[in-house]
């Protein structure tokens, strides 16, 4: 490497060493990067961007190493395989069919990653924490078109999906959430019973255990991150692009949808879309999906699915959530300034349920979601009384 490095944390500075054999060995000459760009990652992983200084052969001018830091938990499926997966499916797909980075190398003994790199893009996140409401209302469009591009482009692609996975030495491809959703499906009633003192009407636990068709192999499948949360999306002149994809998996394509009326169900950044904002982004949606599924034109048809993933997503997020506030509320995430309250959040996911299912004639749920609003609300009296709005859109509110 030929700048000064000192200043580097030596996680950083270990990932482009090791992006530095992998690219010399497949060029079969030295390759050397410079001037390292750390990007973050996790506590899982490190990212960084790099300048290509020496250069043998035609690489990009600068390029992105995800290093993975840890071996995967025992029995579990493995993070940098369904990434290195994820990104090889897309790789092999037309260039507009393309929803993340292209895969330049990768090396499972390293357990690194070299990519594409996007450039300085804003995240989705920037635009909704941003001073713009119109940049922001354009990039949530532009992400819901994303989404259904990418699910549109990869439906009926499950097996090559799978082969990939086991080319790299994992035995079966897995939704992330599947195993907390039926936990949630089963254990729900009695936690909003314990917890908030909420019984949970028979019909009601009936109409959310319908919901779990979603997780099995439905007809309406397609590729999804897992994690599409606002900071795991770029935004670049070529549209929004999906980032992050150790979760990746296929899954019913309302579980992903049903982000918009959620919205962003989990996430930390998990406040509420402007009226009329949901419907907009679910129309640009179904634009792009609409030539994969046609029968999905009928608007019962789709309504019907859409409030089962609405209402799956309500379940486990109280099965995730409710638990973390027995003692007191807190934030959703660690940044209070970007993040609600849990409570807040929560009341508004059952709130914006109930509605969505009276409105369907699944008047258990609706009356059941009002219950867990209101005592939400009332329990926690030091928060907000309702969900704000992202703050790109609280001028305008």
């Amino acid at each position: 490497m030929v700048s000064d490095l000192a200043s580097f944390p030596r996680p950083v500075l270990l990932a482009l060493a090791a992006a530095e054999r992998l690219l010399t060995r497949r060029a079969g000459a030295s390759v050397v990067l410079a001037d390292p760009e750390d990007l973050g990652g996790s506590d899982r992983s490190v990212v960084a961007r790099a300048r290509v200084a020496r250069n043998p052969f035609s690489l990009p001018r600068t390029l992105v190493v995800k290093h993975y830091l840890a071996d995967p938990e025992p029995g579990m499926p493995d993070p940098f395989h369904h990434e290195v997966a994820s990104c090889q499916l897309f790789t092999a797909l037309p260039s507009e069919g393309r929803a993340s980075p292209v895969l330049i190398a990768h090396d499972p003994a390293a357990r690194l990653l070299v990519l594409e790199d996007l450039g300085r893009s804003s995240t989705l996140a920037d635009a909704l924490f941003g001073p713009d409401p119109a940049a922001a209302q354009r990039c949530l469009l532009g992400w819901a078109r994303g989404l259904g591009r990418m699910q549109a482009a990869t439906a009926g692609r499950e097996h090559d999906f799978g082969a990939l996975l086991r080319r790299l030495g994992e035995r079966t491809s897995r939704d992330p959430v599947v195993d907390d959703a039926r936990a949630a499906l089963a254990g729900v009633a009695a936690m909003l019973t314990d917890e908030l003192g909420v019984t949970v009407p028979a019909a009601a636990h009936r109409e959310a255990q319908d919901t779990a068709r979603l997780l099995s192999g439905t007809r309406y499948r397609a590729f999804s991150p897992s994690d599409t949360c606002p900071d795991n999306n770029l935004v670049t002149s070529r549209g929004v692009r999906f980032v992050d994809f150790e979760g990746g998996c296929f899954r019913d394509v309302a579980l992903d949808a049903a982000y918009f009326r959620v919205p962003f169900p989990g996430c930390e950044a998990s406040f509420a879309l402007p009226p009329g904002m949901a419907a907009t982004m679910l129309e640009a949606w179904h634009n792009e999906i609409a030539g994969v599924w046609p029968d999905l034109d009928d608007p019962e048809r789709l309504e019907h699915r859409l409030l089962d993933a609405q209402l799956l997503w309500v379940w486990l997020c109280t099965w995730w959530l409710l638990p973390r506030i027995r003692g007191r509320d807190a934030p959703l995430g660690l940044d209070p300034t970007r993040t609600p309250r849990i409570s807040t959040a929560l009341a508004h996911y059952w709130r914006e349920m109930a509605g969505a299912a009276s409105a369907a004639g699944r008047h258990a749920s609706a009356e059941l979601g009002v219950a867990v609003a209101d005592v939400l609300r009332d329990r926690h009296t030091d928060g907000p009384s309702t969900l704000p709005v992202y703050p790109a859109f609280r001028s305008v509110a």
